[in-house]
């Protein structure tokens, strides 16, 4: 249980990467910026679907 809560706090980091590597490429190429954004709204709703999954697995635990 303990690898998923760090596997859940590194998509963070990856959309922390993302959004960096986004703003970085904006004057150069704006399709590749796009791409870059794109993957971190997806990193960062990845990060809230499996913290409320990660709590309903436990909450069944519990019960």
């Amino acid at each position: 249980m303990k690898i998923q809560k760090i596997f859940q706090w590194a998509y963070l980091v990856f959309a922390v990467l993302f959004i960096w590597d986004g703003v970085s490429k904006w004057s150069e190429d704006s399709t590749g910026a796009y791409i870059s954004l794109g993957l971190a709204a997806l990193a960062i709703f990845m990060f809230f679907f499996r913290k409320r999954f990660n709590k309903k697995i436990e909450d069944r635990n519990n019960k």
